[in-house]
């Protein structure tokens, strides 16, 4: 069995942080799209950020299966924050 990766929100966008939506350099997840057991490819979609201005999908780094979340809907998270934990291809 393949060791598992662990998935952190990558650094926001430079216009994130200029335009002072996120300031304080923590945003909302306003949606999770995957769940423990899905098969996932590399660039799909696994979480959706929201400040009061935008949305953002964050992309998966690599393909895989997803064994943990280790956020919920709601939460408050900063760059480098532990997402989902992924048994990898």
């Amino acid at each position: 069995m393949s060791r598992l990766i662990e998935i952190r929100l990558p650094a926001m966008p430079d216009c994130w942080n200029s335009c002072g939506a996120c300031s304080d350099e923590a945003v909302r997840v306003s949606d999770i799209l995957v769940k423990p057991g899905d098969q996932i490819a590399r660039d799909d979609p696994v979480i959706t950020l929201e400040t009061d201005k935008t949305t953002l999908d964050i992309p998966a780094p690599r393909s895989g299966r997803v064994d943990s979340l280790h956020i919920d809907i709601g939460d408050t998270v900063i760059e480098g924050a532990l997402i989902l934990t992924l048994q990898p291809d």
